[in-house]
């Protein structure tokens, strides 16, 4: 597997946001959609945000309307935008990538976020 290493990451005060990186390389086929994922401290993975090939995103409820992901084409990164951010989005975000028939294309190491007063 293509490993990247996600950024943006941090510690920030409820209410606050950060801007998550992901750089795809440069080969990743355009078949791939990219999604982010969560891991929390009693280890449950959730989705976050999920952009399609064509460039369409869907949101897990939870983030809707607070998150936003995006990719510059010119730099192949995805972003994922978080604001009002809360305690419960405290986690280890990822980014996973992977086409039609769920073949990997890269995998994040992940980064951390903790929202606390």
């Amino acid at each position: 597997q293509v490993r990247v290493a996600e950024s943006g990451g941090g510690l920030v005060q409820p209410g606050g946001s950060l801007r998550l990186s992901c750089p795809a390389p440069r080969d990743t086929s355009k078949e791939c959609g990219t999604a982010w994922y969560r891991r929390n401290s009693e280890n449950q993975r959730g989705f976050v945000a999920y952009m399609e090939a064509d460039g369409r995103v869907v949101y897990a409820d939870s983030v809707r309307g607070r998150f936003t992901m995006s990719k510059d084409e010119s730099e192949g990164t995805f972003y994922l935008q978080m604001n009002n951010l809360q305690p419960e989005d405290t986690a280890k975000y990822s980014c996973v990538s992977s086409d039609p028939s769920n073949t990997i294309c890269f995998v994040g190491q992940g980064t951390q976020v903790t929202v606390s007063p």
